[in-house]
C-alpha cells in the first residue's frame, strides 16, 4: 500500500492508523498547494480531487476520504480493535464519531487556514469550534479514549485535528481534558512513529 500525504494535515490520521495496525506501506509526499508530488509528477493525475489523503491499495486501486480509509485499514487488522466489528452498534458509534469529526471539527477549521478569510469571520469560527471543544470535553470526561477504554481510528483523527489549534491561534489549555487527551495519544509509539516520519517530531 502507499499513502499519499502532506505533513500534519488530515492524512496524518490514516498514517497513524497504518502504524497502529502494524501494516507495511510506503509514503508519497504531496505538495498540497502546487499539487506536485515529491520526486515529480502531477498529483491530480492520480487523484482529481487534488487533496490528501489517498491510499493506493495492493491491487493498484485507490481509496480516498479519511473516514473511509481509516476504517479500511482497521478492517485489515481486526485484532488491533482499531474499529469495532462491522454490523455492530459499536461500529455505528465509531462512524458517528468519524462523521462528527469530519463535518464539525475538520471542516470547521477550514476558514482559519485561508488567508482571504476576514478576521471578523475567523472570530466566529473560533467561537463555533470552542463550542465543539466544550462538547468533546464532556464526552471525554472520565474516559481514556473516545470509545472508552479502546483506542480506535477516531482517536487518531481527533488527535490530528486538535493538533491544528497551535497553527490557528486557539489555546487548547482552555480545555484541560483535551490537552491531557492529546498528550496520551502523542505518547503512543505508533503515533510517535507517524509524527517522526512526517518530520513533525525529532
Amino acid at each position: 500500500m502507499k499513502l499519499f500525504y502532506a505533513p500534519g494535515v488530515c492524512s496524518l490520521s490514516p498514517h497513524i492508523a497504518l502504524c497502529e495496525a502494524g501494516l507495511s506501506f510506503d509514503l508519497q509526499k504531496v505538495d498540497t498547494k502546487t499539487k506536485v508530488m515529491e520526486g515529480g509528477g502531477d498529483y491530480r493525475e492520480i487523484n482529481p480531487k487534488g487533496y490528501v489523503p489517498l491510499l493506493q491499495l495492493d491491487d493498484g486501486s485507490y481509496l480516498s476520504e479519511g473516514p473511509a480509509i481509516v476504517q479500511y485499514i482497521a478492517d485489515l487488522k481486526p485484532e488491533t480493535k482499531l474499529a469495532p466489528a462491522n454490523g455492530t452498534m459499536e461500529r455505528y458509534r465509531l462512524q458517528e464519531w468519524l462523521g462528527f469529526l469530519n463535518s464539525e471539527i475538520h471542516k470547521g477549521f477550514g476558514p482559519l487556514f485561508k488567508p482571504n478569510t476576514p478576521d471578523e469571520y475567523k472570530t466566529i469560527v473560533r467561537e463555533q469550534l470552542a463550542g465543539r471543544f466544550d462538547y468533546l470535553s464532556t464526552q471525554l470526561q472520565g474516559k481514556q479514549w473516545l470509545m472508552g477504554d479502546t483506542f480506535t481510528v477516531a482517536d487518531g483523527y481527533l488527535f490530528t485535528l486538535l493538533g491544528w489549534t497551535k497553527w490557528t491561534h486557539i489555546d487548547l489549555g482552555k480545555w484541560p481534558v483535551l490537552s491531557e487527551y492529546v498528550a496520551r495519544v502523542a505518547a503512543r509509539p505508533a503515533v510517535q512513529a507517524a509524527l517522526k516520519a512526517e518530520g513533525l517530531l525529532k
